[in-house]
């Protein structure tokens, strides 16, 4: 389903964005295109239309780590910063901890080991009755409970080295599951902003702690994050907090999710550091 809509809807897109930008083919300098990872479907579309733009117009094409992208979402409008920092990765399907050093160089600290934050949102969400994709829905409930339920908790997963900076939300789904089976559904009709609340606080801790010790670990107290869970407010707010806000960079909200402008952005500086994945080539020869 996803290659299919990916055929049916990428030309008319990629048109879109010329037209709406004044751009001429000709005027183009390079394409940027998602080559890993992902649905092997999806990416094959991708990478065969950006091949077939090289074949018709002769611009270069490089491929782009989808993760890398993410943190290069963070110079779109701040291009002030500067590394080396730490970046938290976190999304509906990855959850990460990054050292960035520089265009390409990056180093991953420590990652889920089972569900992605954003994944866990979504599962949570379906069963508290949100409809799919649960992540706002699930922070504007929690903001009802106003500081309220703070006797409702849930546990975090803690790792030992040499997994210490790892993430584990598995069990906190299977909590939230179980706590839901026990107290019944007039319970939870009752107290829903409590247990969103509840639940939120506990992915943030886990996300925060572990951002938090690696930054100890490393003596790096510059941080980023990236990826459609940095749109939660709740995160962003506890992140403020404990680094300072002058020392925590977020993508603006439209730039968290994925899109096609962080795939160009992280093209243009791998252009810019001599590191494009593929080398320019003459029209017509192929790749």
């Amino acid at each position: 389903m996803a290659s299919r809509a990916h055929l049916e809807k990428i030309d008319g897109l990629a048109r879109g964005a010329l037209e709406e930008c004044g751009l001429a083919p000709e005027r183009l300098g390079l394409v940027a295109v998602t080559d890993s990872p992902g649905l092997a479907g999806a990416l094959l579309v991708g990478v065969s239309f950006a091949l077939g733009l090289h074949a018709a117009w002769g611009v270069p094409v490089t491929g782009v780590n989808h993760l890398e992208g993410h943190i290069c979402s963070l110079f779109i409008d701040r291009p002030d910063i500067k590394p080396p920092f730490l970046a938290l990765l976190a999304s509906g399907g990855h959850t990460a901890i990054y050292m960035y050093t520089g265009p390409g160089k990056y180093e991953l600290l420590g990652q889920t080991v089972d569900d992605a934050a954003g994944e866990a949102f979504d599962k949570v969400g379906k069963l508290l009755g949100f409809p799919y994709p649960a992540g706002r829905a699930i922070e504007l409930e929690a903001a009802k409970a106003a500081g309220a339920g703070r006797e409702i908790t849930f546990p975090v997963a803690r790792f030992s080295s040499p997994k210490r900076f790892c993430f584990s939300f598995s069990g906190l789904k299977t909590a939230v599951k179980n706590f839901i089976s026990t107290n019944g559904a007039e319970y939870i009709n009752d107290n829903r902003p409590e247990v969103c609340a509840a639940f939120q606080r506990a992915v943030v801790n886990s996300l925060a702690d572990n951002l938090e010790a690696a930054s100890g670990a490393y003596g790096i107290g510059k941080v980023a994050v990236a990826g459609g869970v940095a749109c939660n407010g709740y995160l962003r707010d506890e992140l403020a907090r404990r680094f300072g806000a002058k020392n925590v960079a977020f993508p603006p909200p439209h730039l968290c999710t994925d899109n096609g402008a962080m795939i160009a952005m992280a093209g243009y500086m791998m252009y810019e550091s001599g590191r494009l994945r593929f080398p320019k080539m003459d029209p017509g020869r192929g790749i």
